[in-house]
């Protein structure tokens, strides 16, 4: 019978090979891209423009540390995208409802729609990780529907129609508010991040994860409840798509059933080029808020260099494509060598 160590070592890596595997050239190609864009559009380092960056960066920061999550247990959520558009949609239509039964009561308004946003991350994160790791459905049908369901009730909700009628606090002071010279939202996901790194390394959840990504039987034999920490990376990688959502909200200054179409995308691309594998058991989050800061350079590269808006997604695919090849020809390596 393996012990609980020996499932924990599995697929650990090496000092070296866990440095290269979290970072790899990511900081050298994020300091070029800097450099080249800077060099062909110098408008990418006016502040307004470095304020925009870190406020995107910030968004897909926190979904991707959710993918991740998902990731390193072996699975992956199809639903962010949507659950963030759902959590945006009730969010401000609770504080509407809120705000239009009592026109003072902002404070209560915000409370009470933040709260039912992320409740709706909460829901549809249960209901993945208990079909997911209770049920034993493939993650891909399971999130696939999810996301179906919440970005169905997010267009029911609104037809389509952005919701407004929001206390002007949430968005002035929360969502486009600075606090110590930079974006709010940024020190949210720095303070997220922070979060996900001790859980990763200093918590038994965090070091269950890992363990049962890397063997999920050997997990199970030395006495890891697999199915209720399975269930949880879910409910987290939900959660924190739902706090996307929500902050995505207080951005833009309306619920919308459109905001965070390409999240799962990008979150998924940011979770693999920071080095998650995709098998599972391999994943550190200082990596992923990296690889997040550079897609959303990427992004703005492309809008400042107007590059057309449809074919953005395109580069993105191949991003994503082209990140998914290279660690899985990384993967053989290692295996070989």
């Amino acid at each position: 019978m393996a012990s609980l160590p020996e499932a924990l070592a599995y697929r650990q890596p090496s000092a070296w090979r866990r440095v290269l595997a979290s970072f790899g050239l990511l900081p050298v190609l994020t300091i070029t891209l800097v450099v080249g864009v800077y060099l062909y559009e110098p408008r990418f380092l006016n502040q307004l423009n470095v304020f925009n960056v870190l406020r995107n960066s910030a968004f897909l920061m926190i979904a991707a540390a959710g993918q991740m999550l998902v990731l390193i247990v072996g699975g992956f959520d199809l639903s962010a995208g949507a659950v963030a558009a759902l959590a945006s949609v009730t969010t401000a239509m609770t504080m509407a409802k809120v705000l239009q039964a009592g026109p003072d009561a902002a404070g209560l308004a915000v409370l009470a729609g933040i709260s039912v946003g992320l409740g709706c991350g909460l829901l549809v994160g249960l209901a993945n990780g208990l079909c997911v790791a209770y049920l034993r459905v493939s993650p891909f049908m399971v999130t696939l529907g999810s996301f179906s369901v919440a970005s169905g009730a997010a267009l029911y909700l609104t037809t389509g129609i952005p919701v407004y009628g929001m206390p002007d606090s949430f968005t002035k002071d929360f969502g486009r508010a600075l606090w110590l010279n930079l974006p709010l939202p940024f020190w949210i996901a720095l303070a997220i991040l922070a979060l996900v790194w001790i859980v990763q390394r200093q918590t038994r959840l965090g070091r269950y994860i890992y363990a049962i990504g890397g063997n999920q039987q050997a997990a199970r034999v030395s006495g890891v409840p697999v199915t209720a920490y399975l269930a949880t990376a879910y409910v987290l990688c939900s959660l924190l798509a739902a706090i996307t959502g929500v902050l995505l909200t207080a951005r833009v200054g309306s619920g919308q059933a459109t905001i965070g179409t390409t999240l799962m995308l990008e979150s998924i691309a940011a979770a693999v080029i920071g080095g998650v594998s995709l098998r599972g058991g391999v994943g550190r989050i200082e990596a992923v808020a990296l690889a997040a800061l550079f897609l959303s350079i990427v992004t703005n590269g492309m809008n400042l260099v107007r590059i057309d808006s449809k074919m953005q997604p395109v580069v993105m695919g191949i991003v994503l494509i082209v990140s998914v090849a290279l660690e899985t020809w990384s993967e053989r390596r290692r295996a070989r060598g």
